[in-house]
C-alpha cells in the first residue's frame, strides 16, 4: 500500500460530442448548376445551344463542337442500369462513416452515362431506372438511381434518409400556432410521423379559432413563444433548444397598408420585428444548439424551415412593406444557411404565392390553402430540397424572375 493513502478515484473522461462530417464540397462554378437545380427538386443537364449535344459531367465547352453556349434544361432521368457494385471502404471520412454505398453506372436515354448511388429496390443490370438529383449534407448535388416505378416504403431506403429531412420520428417546433398555417403545419408534421410537435403561441389566453382542438391533440404540446421578445425566445430555447430536430418558422406579421400611408412606418416596423428580427432572434437562440446536435445518433437535428413569400424575390407594390420585410428575411435566411452549412443542418426556404388567409382577402384566386402548403413543406423536407415554390403562382413568378428580374419589376408596376 502506498504511504500516501488510497489513490483518488478517477473520473470518467468527458467525451466530446460527435462532430459532423460532410461530403466534399469542391465543385466548379459550372457544376454548381446541377446543385442549383437539385435545390428546387429538379434534375437538369447541360445542353449545347449550337449542336444540341447533352453534357455530363458539367463543363465549360461542348464536348462535340466546343461551343461555350451551354444551358441547363430539366431531364426526366430515364435510363438503363449498365453495371453495379457496392463501395464498402470509401476514402472520404463522411462516406466511410455511412458505408456501404451501392453504386452503379447508368446510361441515360438522352445519351450520356452517369455514376449514381443505387436505391435498394433498383433492378439488376440492364434494368430500367430513373435518376434524380438530391442535395447531400454539404448542399451539393448527388445522383441517385431509383426504380422506374414506385415501390412500397420507398422513402425508407437508407440512401434517401441520408439525403432527406423527414419529420418521421423527430421533434418538431412550429413557432406560431395562432395562424391557420401554423395549426395546419403542426397537424401535418404529426401526420408525417413526428415524435413530438411543439407549437409556440404568443398569447395563449387569446385562443384563435381552432386552437383549442389543436391544443387537445395527442402529440402536440403548446408552449409560450413570442418572437418579438428576446427573453421569450431565449427562455423557450433553454427549455427545448437541445431537443429540437426540425424548426419550422411560421411566425408572420402581414398587412397591406401602402408604404406612403400614415400607418406605413408603423406597419413596416411591426412586419420587420416579426418577419426579420423574429427570425434573427430564433437563429441566435436555437441555431447553435441545433448545429451541435447535427451529428448525434440515432436522432439528430436536420432542418430549419423559413416560410417566406414569393414577394421576397420582387416587390409586390400592393403589399410593399410586407414584400420588403420578406426580402430582408430571405437575405438573413441565406446567411443562416451559410452559417449552418458546416454542421450539415439544412435550411429550407419556402416561397408561397398568396395564401388563403385574411390579409389576402382582396387577392383574386387562385390562393394556396394553408393545409396544402403544410403538406408541400412536409414533402420538401422528405426530399431534402432547399427552395420550395409550392403553388402555380409561386412557380410562375419564380420563372419570370429567373428569366429577367427587371422585366418582372416593370410588369408589377404597370
Amino acid at each position: 500500500m502506498s504511504d500516501h493513502g488510497p489513490s483518488p478515484k478517477r473520473r470518467n473522461p468527458v467525451l466530446p460530442p460527435r462532430r459532423p462530417t460532410l461530403p466534399p464540397v469542391a465543385r466548379t462554378r459550372h457544376a454548381l448548376g446541377l446543385s442549383a437545380a437539385a435545390a428546387i427538386g429538379e434534375f437538369a443537364l447541360q445542353e449545347c445551344r449550337e449542336c444540341g449535344a447533352v453534357q455530363y459531367p458539367p463543363r465549360e465547352a461542348c464536348r462535340s463542337c466546343l461551343s461555350d453556349m451551354l444551358t441547363w434544361r430539366p431531364d426526366n432521368g430515364a435510363g438503363t442500369l449498365l453495371a453495379s457494385t457496392v463501395v464498402r471502404r470509401p476514402y472520404e471520412l463522411y462516406f466511410r462513416e455511412h458505408a456501404p454505398w451501392p453504386t452503379g453506372l447508368v446510361r441515360l436515354d438522352c445519351g450520356v452515362s452517369v455514376v449514381a448511388f443505387l436505391h435498394r429496390a433498383c433492378p439488376e443490370a440492364e434494368g430500367r431506372v430513373r435518376v434524380r438529383a438530391y442535395l447531400d449534407r454539404a448542399g451539393r448535388a448527388v445522383l441517385v438511381a431509383l426504380p422506374e416505378q414506385e415501390v412500397p416504403d420507398m422513402s425508407e431506403d437508407p440512401l434517401l434518409k441520408a439525403f432527406g429531412n423527414a419529420p418521421k420520428g423527430r421533434n418538431v417546433l412550429v413557432t406560431d400556432g395562432r395562424s391557420d398555417l401554423g395549426q395546419a403545419m403542426a397537424l401535418a408534421a404529426l401526420k408525417a410521423g413526428a415524435e413530438t410537435v411543439w407549437v409556440g403561441v404568443s398569447d395563449p389566453w387569446k385562443a384563435p379559432p381552432g386552437f383549442k382542438a389543436l391544443e387537445e391533440t395527442p402529440g402536440i404540446t403548446v408552449l409560450s413563444l413570442d418572437v418579438t421578445e428576446g427573453q421569450s425566445v431565449e427562455t423557450l430555447a433553454g427549455q427545448i433548444g437541445g431537443k429540437v430536430d426540425i424548426l419550422i418558422n411560421t411566425a408572420e406579421f402581414h398587412r397591406t397598408h401602402s408604404a406612403l400611408s400614415r400607418r406605413g412606418v408603423e406597419t413596416a416596423r411591426a412586419e420587420m420585428d416579426v418577419n426579420y428580427f423574429g427570425l434573427l432572434r430564433l437563429g441566435q437562440a436555437f441555431g447553435p444548439a441545433m448545429c451541435s446536435r447535427a451529428a448525434e445518433k440515432p436522432k439528430n437535428a436536420v432542418a430549419w424551415v423559413n416560410v417566406l413569400s414569393v414577394f421576397a424575390l420582387a416587390n409586390y407594390p400592393q403589399q410593399g412593406t410586407f414584400s420588403a420585410s420578406k426580402a430582408a428575411a430571405l437575405s438573413l435566411a441565406q446567411c443562416l444557411r451559410a452559417e449552418f452549412r458546416s454542421s450539415g443542418l439544412r435550411v429550407l426556404n419556402v416561397f408561397p404565392g398568396p395564401v388563403d388567409e385574411d390579409w389576402n382577402q382582396l387577392e383574386l384566386p387562385p390562393k394556396l390553402a394553408p393545409a396544402k402548403l403544410a403538406s408541400a413543406i412536409v414533402r420538401a423536407l422528405e426530399d431534402g430540397i432547399e427552395d420550395l415554390y409550392p403553388d402555380p403562382i409561386a412557380r410562375d413568378w419564380h420563372e419570370r424572375w429567373r428569366a429577367d428580374p427587371k422585366v418582372l419589376e416593370m410588369e408589377l408596376t404597370a
